[in-house]
């Protein structure tokens, strides 16, 4: 803002800039009320010719002709940024002064020293350019006449001749400091223009490598999908990525030198590399290459670990995968051939299975489950072939358990179909291109492969629960002729003659059987593994307490004499008859059947069969509520007084 006072105009902007608010509204009061003699008592002799030339060198004033002997003030109090449009102005009227020449070398490069570096290069080339062209100038015009003339404006090369003692400026010395000026000016100069080309590479060759490592992120999806799906060109994709990292790394460390030569450039970048951890998600953050603290994806680490996994591991698995799959099927042709088993070879095989180094890139890979699949339908029909003379056995247990052990190996198969079905074959044919192409042709084979061992599985599957079901209700039943008699309870009894007392699990079952006019009769089997009883006993009982109708009160008891060759099988009711409990005791022998057969009447209900192998003699434990007694038999049956 230009003011007006008594004595002229103020470039009151200047004035606060160089002294402050405080003296610009004195030296205003001062000058407008003529006092302006005791505003230069207040200050100093330099402070006051300074504020002298602010009145002088007002805008208002600049239309006006600039006294170089008033400009040199200013620009000796290194006030280059005032004095600037007035040593402009003074150059265009007067192109004969060296040391406005040099001093407006000396401005310029004070400029160009204040500039950033990286966001205002293109100014600070501009502004050393035009130091150099004046510095230029003032060289090539100085002479000794110069020197001599206008001495006081060089006091910047006021030295002591060390020849005389004497102070004065020599032509050499300026000559001398301006060459240097040049020269500095123009390595600097070339030093920056350098620092923003690297520094501009450096940002251009991690954009590049940035976007070539988002373009694989969108191309294979998954870390999984960059080992599984790798080709040729993946590798090629991932040595273009470590390249422009190379690049990078070069170009910063080009940038981080020329920053050195040029000195303080108010930037001190230090890399620090952020390793590439989660795939998917990492490598999308920018980076500020203003920051000292320059955070970089590690993409080069990262490309370099990827292709020597893909060149050292996956390639190599690949052709595992294949040749393992063909070895999988000369097992199945020689099955089919020789109808052998085949569980041997099948183990030895699978010691060697390339499925256990897959997994490290893909949890649940397709190979693996295709192979699965083989070995399941290998050990089903090896088992079927082993089993095959084992299952003409008479022992049913037996053949419940071949039985059992196909269902498991059917069942694991049809399990196995299932799940691989459930896969996108797409997505797994892309993954895993050449072992389908190299084994099966394409995914749709592959896939109709599936599909038939499915369904091939899932016929087996119910023909072999079909087969342990019936299997199964064998071990239910002992057959006798026409006769089968339950060694198990429950609600399908009802239906039978036979009404099981006792059950000792494949040893022996004992109970009654009634006839069509619903009277009992005992009976004692012993239990086999082929259901054939080698002992088959029947035994009278006490009919009128075991009627049909009163067989939820009849129970049992049996003892042996621990090696099977002795049995007492007690049948008795729990009702009362006559204040007693009716009960029947038959003793049996393996060799000699039915020894003999009792009818008894006891006080207290049986609990319990004790039998003395030394005497031969039979003791009943009878109780009821607290009270206990002990009957015994003789070896014949009779009481034992």
């Amino acid at each position: 803002m230009i003011i007006a006072t008594k004595n002229g105009f103020v470039n009151s902007k200047i004035l606060r800039m160089n002294f402050g608010v405080v003296v610009e509204n004195e030296f205003l009061k001062c000058l407008y009320f003529n006092n302006f003699e005791q505003l230069i008592a207040k200050m100093n002799r330099k402070s006051a010719l300074l504020l002298l030339l602010c009145l002088i060198l007002s805008p208002v004033l600049l239309a006006q002709k600039v006294k170089y002997k008033d400009l040199i003030l200013l620009l000796n109090a290194k006030q280059y940024e005032q004095a600037e449009p007035f040593l402009k102005k003074y150059l265009k009227d007067n192109d004969d002064n060296p040391n406005a020449y040099l001093f407006m070398g000396i401005t310029f490069q004070e400029k160009a020293s204040k500039l950033d570096v990286l966001k205002e290069t293109e100014v600070m080339v501009q502004n050393m350019d035009s130091a150099i062209l004046f510095y230029d100038k003032a060289n090539k015009t100085i002479d000794e006449k110069e020197i001599k003339r206008n001495s006081e404006y060089y006091e910047a090369y006021n030295r002591r001749d060390l020849r005389t003692g004497e102070f004065g400026v020599k032509l050499s010395d300026v000559k001398f400091d301006l060459e240097k000026k040049i020269q500095g000016l123009k390595e600097r100069k070339e030093s920056v223009k350098k620092l923003k080309e690297y520094y501009l590479s450096s940002e251009l060759l991690y954009s590049e490598a940035t976007a070539r490592f988002k373009f694989m992120q969108s191309k294979y999806g998954t870390q999984r999908g960059v080992f599984l799906q790798s080709t040729e060109k993946t590798n090629a994709e991932l040595q273009h990525i470590t390249d422009a990292f190379d690049s990078l790394l070069i170009a910063f460390e080009n940038y981080k030198n020329t920053s050195q030569v040029l000195g303080k450039t108010g930037y001190n970048q230090v890399l620090n590399l952020q390793s590439i951890k989660d795939f998917e998600k990492d490598g999308h953050t920018p980076a500020d290459f203003t920051k000292d603290d320059l955070r970089l994806w590690d993409f080069k680490t990262w490309a370099e670990t990827a292709k020597a996994r893909i060149e050292k591991e996956v390639n190599p698995l690949r052709e595992q995968l294949v040749t393992y799959d063909i070895e999988l099927n000369k097992l199945r042709e020689k099955l089919r051939k020789d109808s052998v088993s085949v569980r041997n070879e099948l183990d030895l095989l699978s010691k060697n299975s390339p499925v256990i180094q897959l997994k490290a890139f893909d949890p649940d890979p397709l190979p693996g489950g295709i192979f699965e699949m083989k070995k399941a339908e290998l050990e089903y029909n090896s088992d079927q072939i082993s089993d095959r003379q084992l299952k003409d056995s008479a022992n049913v247990n037996l053949q419940i358990t071949l039985v059992s052990k196909e269902l498991s190996d059917i069942s694991r198969l049809h399990a196995i179909t299932e799940a691989l079905l459930e896969k996108d074959f797409v997505k797994e044919g892309e993954n895993y291109a050449h072992f389908v192409t190299n084994a099966y042709g394409t995914v749709d084979v592959l896939k109709s492969l599936i599909k038939a061992t499915q369904e091939y599985a899932e016929r087996e599957k119910i023909r072999k629960e079909k087969e342990s079901e019936l299997k199964s209700q064998l071990l239910k039943w002992v057959i006798a002729g026409k006769d089968s008699i339950p060694i198990f309870i429950d609600e399908t009894i009802s239906k039978s003659r036979f009404k099981p007392m006792i059950i000792k699990d494949e040893n022996y079952t004992s109970g009654l059987v009634y006839g069509s006019d619903s009277l009992a009769t005992g009976y004692f089997y012993t239990v086999t593994p082929s259901r054939v009883p080698d002992i088959k006993i029947s035994f009278p009982v006490d009919k009128p307490s075991f009627k049909i109708r009163n067989l939820a009160i009849t129970k049992g008891l049996s003892t042996t004499d621990g090696k099977n060759q002795v049995y007492f099988v007690l049948i008795y009711s729990e009702s009362k008859v006559e204040e007693k409990f009716s009960a029947t005791l038959a003793k049996i022998y393996r060799s000699d059947g039915l020894a003999w057969c009792n009818n008894y009447k006891f006080d207290l209900l049986p609990s319990e069969l004790i039998f003395n192998q030394d005497s031969g003699e039979l003791s009943i434990k009878i109780s009821n509520s607290g009270d206990s007694k002990v009957v015994t038999l003789d070896k014949n049956g009779k009481l034992i007084q």
